[in-house]
Order: structure tokens, then sequence, then C-alpha cells
């Protein structure tokens, strides 16, 4: 149990991810002085200094506020981490030699999550997109939450939506099995391939820490569970189960797509009613059956279906989530925090769907050293379904190098002819508009510094 009766400052060691931010700026309204350390400063960690937060960038105590670097006021404080952080960090090991009251980010999300009906989303791809999605119903109807999120929500401009009612919106992450410390009353399931093998070992056992997950949710809870994955996990005894998705068996479906300008037009069955001719502008089938997910949990906390209709028409997306940066006549550009094979391939079908027939070039950051050595085949797969290729050096991240390991090896497999090999710093010089269709950014590391100044130079170019 984590008391903050005492404290008086929060400490976050990696403060600039998208979860740890989230956590900082809820405690700073909650009135707690934050602080925190992160390597590199960014959007979010500027965001952050604007609203109070005071943040380093050196591994230092230099520089670290009083109350968290003085011995003596260990007692009013507490510190949490993210596991991305590295073991031999200056700041966190002085925490930990001095004892004082250090926890993991998911140790947090965990109490929390105890305080209301938890409403968790879960899977190894969409779960951002759903948990976004979900907010913003709940956020626009009669019911509202609050709601932490992995990405910046483009309605609220913030990872983080405070608000009344009963329900918190969580997303569920399986890394470092951190779900299992969250108490939902409601979860959804989207997908479950193999990802995270640097900690669970095989697909197998990563699957078995789903259905631990869903253990987790409380006796007369809910869990609605993607129909393509209904056979990999178990509903748990006390717990009211359903399936999502367009299969003509799923309990809550989606059915007669059609495009309408640059919005979708579709119907959403549920086991008590029919959203009959739902308008939705975020582009793409899989963001259809997100929002399906998004829906079914939304009709379960209580939104009424006009709510939902009016909520949908409105939602303007996830940045870094087929965001579209740029969409001019013969012009467009897509980033995409795709970094799994699977992720990619629905980016790049969605753009193909979306962008119909036109040259698609895209740009690629694997993350992870281990996730390139597990997945490499199905990288290069996927990218020669593109037009052109860049792949650019692998984002550690957390990890250090593993010998023979690099973007070469998906590089060396891919059969499309044209593709490049090349280093950040390299592409916005290479990158001629007048030789661009659609563009596409793809990447969950260090690749988010370049939509900016691409973005700029695209439009740039047709204002000459």
């Amino acid at each position: 149990m984590v008391d903050l009766r005492t404290t008086d400052g929060i400490y976050f060691v990696g403060i600039g991810g998208i979860g740890m931010s989230a956590l900082a700026l809820y405690y700073e309204q909650e009135g707690f002085l934050t602080a925190g350390y992160d390597r590199s400063e960014s959007d979010i960690t500027r965001t952050l200094s604007d609203k109070g937060c005071l943040i380093t960038y050196e591994d230092s105590l230099d520089d670290v506020p009083p109350l968290f670097s003085d011995v003596k006021f260990r007692d009013r404080v507490i510190v949490v981490f993210t596991p991305a952080i590295p073991p031999d960090n200056k700041i966190l090991s002085f925490f930990r030699k001095n004892r004082y009251r250090i926890y993991k980010r998911s140790e947090i999300l965990g109490e929390i999550s105890s305080t209301g009906e938890t409403v968790a989303i879960a899977g190894t791809h969409g779960k951002t997109t759903v948990s976004t999605m979900t907010a913003h119903l709940l956020k626009q109807s009669h019911v509202d939450c609050t709601a932490f999120l992995g990405g910046i929500s483009k309605n609220y401009g913030s990872n983080l939506i405070t608000g009344g009612g009963r329900y918190i919106v969580m997303e569920a992450d399986e890394f470092d099995r951190s779900f299992h410390r969250l108490s939902p009353a409601m979860a959804v399931i989207t997908s479950v391939d193999a990802d995270h093998l640097d900690i669970y070992g095989d697909h197998q056992t990563m699957i078995k820490a789903y259905n631990e997950f869903c253990s987790k949710v409380r006796k007369g809870g809910t869990l609605f569970i993607n129909y393509r994955i209904k056979d990999r996990i178990e509903i748990p005894e006390g717990i009211k189960g359903f399936t999502y998705g367009q299969d003509a068996g799923a309990d809550y479906r989606f059915s007669g797509v059609r495009r309408s300008g640059n919005s979708y037009v579709f119907t959403i069955h549920s086991p008590s009613t029919v959203i009959g001719d739902l308008e939705f502008p975020f582009p793409g089938m899989v963001n259809i059956e997100n929002l399906t997910a998004a829906v079914a949990l939304a009709l379960e906390c209580g939104v009424s279906v006009d709510e939902i209709r009016k909520a949908a028409r409105g939602f303007m997306g996830v940045r870094r989530r087929f965001d579209i940066r740029v969409d001019l006549p013969g012009l467009a550009y897509i980033d995409d925090y795709a970094h799994h094979p699977e992720e990619i391939r629905a980016c790049i079908t969605n753009v193909r769907e979306y962008f119909k027939g036109r040259k698609v070039t895209g740009i690629f950051q694997p993350h992870l050293f281990t996730r390139t050595r597990d997945h490499a085949d199905g990288f290069a797969r996927i990218l020669d379904e593109l037009d052109e290729a860049i792949l650019l050096p692998v984002y550690p991240a957390r990890e250090l190098p593993i010998p023979g390991v690099d973007s070469d090896i998906i590089f060396s497999r891919m059969k499309l002819p044209d593709k490049k090999l090349l280093k950040p710093a390299d592409i916005l010089g290479i990158l001629d508009p007048g030789k661009l269709d659609v563009l596409l950014t793809i990447g969950a590391g260090d690749i988010d510094r370049l939509v900016a100044p691409i973005e700029e130079k695209l439009l740039k170019s047709r204002k000459k």
C-alpha cells in the first residue's frame, strides 16, 4: 500500500516516458511537488515543466531539488521509476542506497486502479487507440472518466484526462508483467501476438500472462476479447465474457462499412442494441474494430447510443497512431508508432486502403535489439509491401547491443528493390518532396524527432 498521507513530493526517474508523464501530471494536479529526471528534453517534458514539474536532464544529484536529494526528507517523498531506466542510473542508485520509498510505475497505477472502477485495455497492439477512444466516449457523455493514456489524445492534447465519475481508463501494459498489478472492473484484450520475448521467453508463456491478467478482473466484472483470439483467452469464473470484431459470431460486431468523404459509415451490433449509420472520421478498418471494442465498453459503462454517435463523429485520433500530418493533393505524410510486424502490417494496410493506388514510401526505425532479432523475417516481409523503404539503425531503448543484431539483418532479408539503409541525420537531406507521394514514418524510438522537420519541409515545398 502506497501511503501518500505524509508525502509532500514525488520524484519520477524517467519522467519523460508516456506512462510516467501521465502520472506526474496527475500528482501535480493533486497538489504534490513533482520532479524528475529524463535523459533528454522533449515536447512531453516541456509540457510537464510548464505545469510546474522540476525536471533535470543530467544523471546527477546536483540539480535534484533538496526535498528529494536531502536524506533527512526521505520519509516525506516517494520515488517512482520505470523499468526502462538502466540499473546503473546514479539518481535511482542514490535513492536505493538511502532506502527511500521506491515504487515501479506499475505499482502506482495498481494503487490508482484500486480506487475506482478501472477499465483496462490490454493487448500487444491497439491498446493506446482503444484506451483513447474509450476515454473519449466516456468523457463526452454524462458518465465521465479519468484516463491514463499511452499516447497524446488529439481531442484533449494530453495523455492524462481528468474528470469525475467512478471510471478510470488505463492501459494494461504487458511489459515486465506490469498489468498483473491492476484490478479492473472491465477489461479488453485486443491481441496476443508474440512480443516482449525477452521477458516471457516464448509466445505461450506470454499468453499465460494474459490469462493471468484476466484473472485480475474483479468478480462480477466484464471481459471483452477480440473474436480472433477467443480460443487463446480463458474467461475466469464469475466474469461476464464477450467477443468483438467483424466476424458474424462476435457479440459486438461491425458491418456494412462504407466510405463517405473522409469518414466511414457502418453499423455496430451489440447483444442489446443496433447502432446504425455510425459516422467515424478515423482511417482504417482496424480502427473500426478498435472503436467496436470502445463502444462495447462505453455501453457497459452506461453511455447512451446518442452520446456514442456524437463522440464518434468528433474523435480526432492519437498522435503517432496513423497520425496524418500532411494531406495535400499528390503529397501525404503519416506518422505511426508501429514497432511490431503485425502493427506495421495493419498500418500499411490502412495506408493502402485510405490512399488507394498511390506510391508509399516508408521510413522504419526498429525498436529494441531483442525484437529485431526475434522478428527480423517478419519485419522484412511486411516492409517488402512498401514501394520504397528506408531503414534506420535500431533504437536500443533499455537494451545493450547484441552482437550481430542490427538493422542490416532486416535489410538483407528484404526483397524490395528500392530500399536504403540510412542514419537519421541523412533523412531530411535525401527526401525530395517532388518525388514523394505518400510518406510514412514508423517506429517507437526517437524517430518522432524527425516528424516536425519532415512535416515542415513537405509543407514548405508546396508554398514555393
